[in-house]
């Protein structure tokens, strides 16, 4: 994999990292829980069509201390709007992933105009106390990565300290992003966003990990029941919560057939 380019944008004060790679028409992705400390294989996948912009979240892997800021949903939400317009996304298609996957559906529910197509992998939000998602803040740190990807050690590879990376830093980097998503989602992670997905235009892709032990799969026909705009749903096979991670191609193959 060669490395992205790197553009550094501001929000409410703090620097946050903006990846960008690859031609064609911008396509955004918003990483999944735990952000993305480094470049992955799904990324390079989506860049071989499209230029792929990747703008940290507030408080994730690349997004400095920004969440420390935001008191409330709403707060999260324009902060992430703000990104997004810096990062030179308005009005093009939008991918995103676990707790990105809630923030890019909330953009086309608030903003219609500011997202084209939108691919939603198992995102984070909705709250059935019948079929309750599981909490991954209260996992012990060794169950956390088999409740994330259905292969552990890709998550693991993931957060991996790099060659060269401050060994001091780094762990501190990885909490904070879990805390960041904890400051959106806390408790349960339940944003009601049910009130906001008949607001949602876009025509949408539904992806679920096959293996998804954080959000029930029944979750995707809720949602694709909800939404306004055309809808088509994919279950990866051999993929966990984070499916992007343990099936990069057949992800990246759905988002590309999608928003074309």
């Amino acid at each position: 994999m060669t490395e992205p380019d790197v553009q550094t944008v501001e929000i409410n004060g703090f620097p946050t990292r903006v990846w960008r790679k690859g031609k064609g028409a911008p396509l955004g992705f918003l990483a999944g829980f735990g952000g993305l400390p480094r470049w992955v294989p799904v990324l390079d996948r989506l860049a071989e069509k499209r230029t792929v912009i990747v703008p940290s979240l507030p408080g994730f892997p690349g997004g400095d201390r920004g969440h420390s800021v935001l008191d409330s949903h709403l707060d999260w939400l324009l902060a992430v709007r703000q990104t997004l317009v810096a990062a030179g996304l308005h009005g093009a298609d939008l991918a995103g992933s676990s707790v990105g996957a809630s923030m890019a559906a909330e953009m086309a529910a608030l903003w219609p105009e500011s997202v084209r197509k939108l691919a939603l992998i198992a995102p984070f939000g909705l709250f059935d106390a019948a079929d309750p998602p599981a909490d991954p803040w209260a996992q012990r740190s060794d169950q956390l990565p088999g409740m994330l990807t259905a292969d552990p050690e890709v998550w693991k590879a993931l957060k991996a300290v790099p060659e060269g990376a401050n060994s001091v830093e780094w762990p501190i980097e990885q909490t904070r992003a879990s805390e960041a998503a904890a400051r959106i989602f806390w408790p349960l992670g339940n944003t009601r966003i049910e009130k906001r997905l008949p607001l949602i235009k876009a025509p949408t892709m539904l992806i679920w990990g096959e293996q998804d032990r954080i959000m029930p799969r029944s979750y995707a026909a809720r949602i694709a029941s909800a939404l306004a705009g055309p809808t088509e749903t994919r279950i990866i096979p051999r993929a966990g919560h984070l499916a992007e991670l343990d099936q990069p191609d057949a992800v990246a193959g759905a988002i590309l057939s999608w928003v074309g």
